[in-house]
């Protein structure tokens, strides 16, 4: 077992790199070859949905030549005398018979040929009981039953349409027999409106499907929906004469949307459904195509997964031998360099094997040699760096102090106000003294007192003295060290940014000792700001504050944290309203 581990371990990186390889090549195949066939069958469906677009546009014209030769006819019906008096005249003897018999069936041959490029009987009945079809073997059935059937009802109900619909009636079986489809139409007086007889012209449902049976294949279907739903026509002789409430609504769907292409499933099936309606007709035209069925014609997924397959295992075997050519030589240097102990630089290792194994050893004995001359500068270069850092620490704050108090000192001049610009100087001549002029890094607190008052001073004389400020420090704290300039961008801040929505407010400076550390606190009732809730700022988040943007008061705290490490700081509390907290936590230092 031990054996097994250690091998694992310096082969791990062969190990980890073919795994990985193994995961990438087969996602990779894999969501590929799914990405591929299905944008394949996106294309193929889109594709197809718009050819079939064309053939919905070619089927709709078979449709609209036979309703025109349909028309054609049925107008020359109401127009002809003959057929209108064979219709309308009792018969009066034998003779005048056999002759109304005979004109009115010449006329009909005449009329026949409007429709002779169609299989189509006509047949006319009166409502003086006479009748005649060109057909009568192949419709109807029976002239009473016709004259009392839902056909006839249908049509007096819209005198002056052509109806279309599928006489179900006379058919005993609609899945055995061949149905047939009637269009037929009122025979009016053109004075009175009434009607005198009913025209029919009958087609075989076999024959009518041949407008569209050219355009159809496996999955690919055509049916032919009335207004209730009934299947009239399709290529699926089971479906003739089933009601398909749901395949009309989406046919309606589609009308009233005016969508190219629906995808559905319908008779267990998912489908693309494209629709045309027809107002001649009355009908539906819909065009059903089975995904499954069309799809596997066009993609043989077996087959894809097969060549997936060979390919990445062709992939895999040249991956396995060229990683792990690759992974040996680096195994025999990591067994080499695992005896270096931490921290120790001296152990160099002894280089052998192949040519890059060699040139990855005299790399990485040079590396040590080099990272030992790199670590005795790094370690001056830091001494020399964190001095710098204090400098130029301390000479970013005082200009930015000076600066605002020469401004001060500028408005008092220009104010004329001899006694107010002398006592200002005054003030602004201590400030330097024990600032500039004064090299030390510290003062004692109660000379950074003396510091803020002048400050203080100045600042009330430029703007007036409703904000009031006061000190408070222990006796004991007095002679302990500060850094210069520690407070003070903070009163600066307060005096600036917490007043400046009021016109009064006071400032309290505290100066005590907590502990083994010296605190300086600002507290003023100013209008506070978001972001310093409860004192859980961060340190380092004290110029995250518009109001403490000022490069004095980040420097405060950088300089602190510089001087004496991270235990020390600033910190902040504030919230809208309720005024700032500023504590500034420093060592006990007495010189």
């Amino acid at each position: 077992m031990r054996r097994l581990l250690d091998k694992f371990k310096y082969h791990g990186l062969f190990i980890k790199m073919f795994i990985v390889t193994v995961v990438s090549i087969i996602s990779v195949s894999f969501f590929t070859s799914l990405v591929t066939i299905q944008m394949s069958e996106r294309l193929f469906m889109n594709t197809f949905s718009i050819t079939n677009s064309k053939i919905i546009s070619q089927i709709q014209a078979n449709f609209e030549s036979f309703n025109y030769s349909i028309v054609t006819a049925s107008n020359n019906v109401l127009q002809n005398g003959t057929i209108k008096e064979f219709l309308t005249n009792a018969d009066m003897d034998t003779l005048s018979t056999v002759r109304s018999h005979y004109e009115a069936s010449q006329q009909m041959k005449r009329i026949q040929s409007n429709v002779a490029a169609y299989p189509v009987t006509i047949t006319i009945s009166g409502m003086n009981r006479k009748s005649h079809s060109t057909d009568s073997y192949y419709w109807p059935s029976s002239l009473e039953k016709l004259r009392n059937s839902r056909l006839t009802a249908n049509t007096l109900v819209a005198p002056k349409r052509l109806i279309y619909q599928l006489d179900k009636e006379s058919m005993t079986n609609l899945s055995e027999a061949d149905p047939v489809i009637v269009a037929s139409r009122a025979l009016m007086e053109r004075t009175s409106g009434n009607p005198y007889g009913v025209l029919y012209f009958a087609i075989r449902e076999s024959d009518f499907k041949r407008f569209f049976t050219n355009f159809t294949s496996d999955g690919n279907d055509v049916i032919i929906l009335d207004r209730s739903g009934s299947v009239v026509s399709s290529n699926r002789h089971e479906l003739i004469g089933e009601v398909a409430h749901d395949l009309l609504g989406y046919a309606k769907e589609i009308e009233q949307k005016k969508i190219n292409v629906k995808d559905i499933s319908v008779m267990g099936k998912n489908s693309l459904v494209l629709s045309e309606y027809l107002p001649t007709y009355d009908f539906y035209l819909v065009n059903l195509i089975d995904k499954q069925m069309v799809l596997s014609q066009m993609v043989d997924v077996k087959r894809v997964a097969l060549i997936c397959m060979a390919i990445v295992f062709a992939a895999l075997l040249i991956v396995f031998l060229i990683s792990r050519n690759l992974t040996k030589s680096l195994t025999l240097l990591a067994r080499q360099m695992s005896g270096i102990t931490a921290n120790n630089f001296d152990n160099y290792i002894t280089v052998t094997g192949s040519y890059e194994i060699k040139e990855l050893g005299h790399a990485y004995n040079y590396m040590l040699d080099e990272l030992n001359d790199y670590i005795k500068k790094l370690i001056q270069t830091q001494k020399d760096q964190r001095n710098a850092e204090l400098y130029a620490l301390q000479m970013q704050i005082n200009p930015h102090f000076l600066y605002n108090t020469l401004a001060s000192v500028k408005i008092l001049v220009q104010q004329g106000n001899k006694e107010k610009a002398a006592a200002t100087i005054n003030s602004l001549i201590s400030l330097l003294q024990n600032t500039v002029s004064n090299i030390s890094e510290t003062i004692s607190v109660e000379q950074e007192l003396v510091n803020l008052k002048n400050y203080v001073f100045i600042n009330h004389v430029r703007y007036g003295e409703q904000i009031k400020v006061d000190y408070f420090a222990t006796e004991d704290c007095l002679s302990y060290h500060v850094p210069k300039l520690i407070i003070q961008p903070f009163i600066e801040n307060a005096f600036f940014h917490a007043f400046h929505e009021r016109n009064e407010g006071y400032i309290y400076v505290l100066v005590s000792r907590e502990a083994n550390a010296l605190v300086c606190e600002v507290i003023d009732n100013g209008i506070g700001m978001k972001g310093f809730d409860n004192g859980n700022n961060s340190q380092s988040s004290v110029s995250s504050s518009r109001f403490f943007s000022g490069i004095g008061i980040r420097n405060v705290h950088d300089r602190v944290a510089l001087l004496y490490g991270e235990d020390y700081g600033v910190t902040i509390v504030s919230n809208i309203d309720e005024g700032t907290r500023v504590k500034i936590k420093l060592p006990l230092l007495h010189t």
